[in-house]
Parts: C-alpha cells; structure tokens; sequence
C-alpha cells in the first residue's frame, strides 16, 4: 500500500508488499515497548472520520461486555428477593464493562499499529495501521475510555464500601493493556482465551452479582461460565481470521499453536457449550430454554466456520457470535429475573 494512501476498501485491508525486518526481534515480531512510543512510524493517510473512529470501537465485540452484566444482575435479583433491585450499582457496572472493552480495542488499534503487526491485516483496517489517526491520539482515546472505567469503579467502590474492588478493577485495566502492550503482552504467548475468559466471563460476570447483593450464588457462576465461553469462541474465530498473518509478524496465538482445523472444533465447543449450561439452568428457570432461539445465528456460524476459506466469511462468523453472545445475555438474565428460583 503507497504511503500516505488509504486502503480502497475500508473493510478490507491487505498489503503483499515485502517488508522490511528492520526494528525486528529475533522471532520476527517488533521489538520495543509500544508504551513506550517504540516501533515504526505510521505514515499519515487521509485523517479518519467519526464513522472510523466508531469502527474502531469494534462494536461488534460489546456484547462480550453487556452480556455478563445482564446475567450477573439477573442472578442478583435472585438473591436480592422480589422488588428488590439495585440499578445504579447495575448501570455503573455496565459503564464499567463496556469502557474496558472499548479501551482494550483502542489499545489494541495503538499496540499493534505501532509494532507492526497490522501491516498485513485481511480484516476491518485499523487507525493505527493504515495511517488514518496519529498513535498517540488513539492511545490518548484509548486511556479516556479506561479512565471513564475506573472513574465508574471508583464511585461503585464508594457506594459498595467494598475498598478490595479498587484492586480488582486496577489488575482489569492493567491486564487490558497488557493484551496487546508493552514488551511482552500474554496476547501474543496464546494467552488471550484464558484472560478472556476470566475477565468477560468471570469477573465481569460474578462482580456484578456481587457489589449488588454481597455474594455470589450458583446461577452466577453458570451464567458467567457460560459468557465466558462464548467470548473465548470469539477470540478463537478472530485469532483463525488473522492465523497466517499473525505468524507471518511472529503473533503467537493460540490458533498459531493448535492450527487452523483444530481452532474451528475449538470454536465449535466453546459456542455450543453454553447452550448445555442454559438447559440445565432452564430446569429451574423455565425462561431460560429460549436462549435456545440464539442457536439459529450459533448453528449457522458453526457451519461456516468449519467450512470457511477466507477471511470475509470468518468476519461474518465473528458478528453472529456477538448475536449469540447477546441473545444469551439477555434472555438468561431474563430468565433470572422474572423465574422464582432458589439461592445457591
């Protein structure tokens, strides 16, 4: 791609052209600290617009944080009893939730950008990488939506009296920037389903429960397994998208290790798991058999994943897995919220 020139195709980005080494580690990754400023200089392209800006919050990825506020509040009103509720503690956790997550996908734009990695992107083009936004403008971006997450927690703490969770929302921030920054980031050691999984599955799920209510029961830790899952199974598709192009800058993702007909069984279990969790639970909250209904978008994106080619189907797959995602959040909160059930 010429510099100073944007891809002709938003959506689609993809450069052939040999690159050069220098700036490199010995494992072909970029070598520095993105913190730091380090790596290359992105050449200025068109300045990006609003719409770009908003692409880059990658909205497709929030249901990965709506969903475990849904069903920890759900399993909240569980313990709480009838006409018991607490919004504002509910509301301050989805600010929480939705902030670190779109702070964690500025972060990544600015991370990777900056070490190279987005160089031979096949997926939506980055801010960063295709030269539309300077780096330090989309880092800036990315630390005031994670000031806006810990200026939320702050006040949850405060309401809660539960000092601790300054802590625990410090080790979330810390580890969204870690993902894809600083000289060693777990993202690029195949550690980023196991994260994903503890923070927008767990954590997010259980400490929304918990700053409600004081405790946590059985139907939150099946719910937050549950979107835990499913937001694993995103990475996964996401990571099998990128596989080639990821060795290629020395990324080392899970995929990379596993290959790519393992990372589609993997992708087909971690979505389709949820599902046995949801049956379970609907033998207590009858509400719960309609997550049944998200596998018409879970069905479809296990086929096409399986048998999928190129990248653009792999895209598609990713938004049905934020339908299920979705679907399930909401309509297992639901359930939760409006079936009597018994506290575990």
């Amino acid at each position: 791609m010429a510099h100073g020139a944007r891809p002709a195709a938003p959506k689609q980005q993809k450069t052939s052209a040999p690159r050069s080494t220098a700036g490199r580690g010995a494992n072909g990754g970029r070598s520095g600290n993105p913190a730091r400023g380090g790596g290359r200089k992105v050449p200025l392209a068109k300045p990006a617009t609003f719409g770009d800006w908003v692409g880059a919050a990658r909205i497709r990825t929030l249901p990965m944080a709506v969903a475990p506020v849904l069903i920890g509040t759900g399993a909240a009103t569980i313990i709480a009893g009838p006409g018991v509720y607490h919004p504002v503690r509910a509301l301050l956790c989805l600010v929480v939730a939705l902030a670190l997550q779109i702070g964690v996908n500025y972060a990544n734009d600015y991370s990777d950008g900056i070490r190279g990695t987005d160089d031979l992107r096949v997926g939506p083009s980055r801010l960063t990488g295709s030269g539309a936004a300077k780096p330090k403008t989309v880092l800036t971006v990315a630390l005031v939506f994670f000031g806006i997450a810990a200026v939320a927690g702050i006040v949850l703490t405060i309401l809660t009296q539960f000092w601790w969770l300054l802590l625990v929302g410090a080790v979330a921030i810390v580890a969204a920037w870690f993902y894809t920054g600083g000289k060693r980031p777990y993202g690029y050691f195949a550690l980023g389903e196991v994260f994903v999984f503890v923070f927008f599955g767990l954590v997010a799920t259980l400490g929304t429960t918990f700053v409600q209510v004081g405790t946590v029961n059985q139907e939150a830790w099946f719910g937050a397994i549950g979107a835990g899952l499913i937001a694993c199974a995103a990475l996964v598709v996401n990571n099998l998208r990128d596989l080639e192009q990821d060795k290629a800058v020395g990324k080392r993702t899970l995929s990379t290790f596993i290959g790519r007909i393992a990372s589609k069984v993997l992708y087909c279990v971690l979505l389709l798991v949820p599902f046995g969790i949801a049956a379970f639970l609907a033998l207590f909250y009858p509400i719960a058999w309609f997550t049944m209904f998200a596998l018409l978008a879970a069905i479809p994106a296990c086929v096409i994943v399986l048998f999928s080619t190129t990248a653009r189907e792999q895209i598609l797959v990713l938004k049905l897995t934020g339908l299920v995602q979705l679907a399930f959040g909401v309509i297992l909160g639901l359930a939760f919220f409006y079936t009597p059930g018994i506290a575990g």
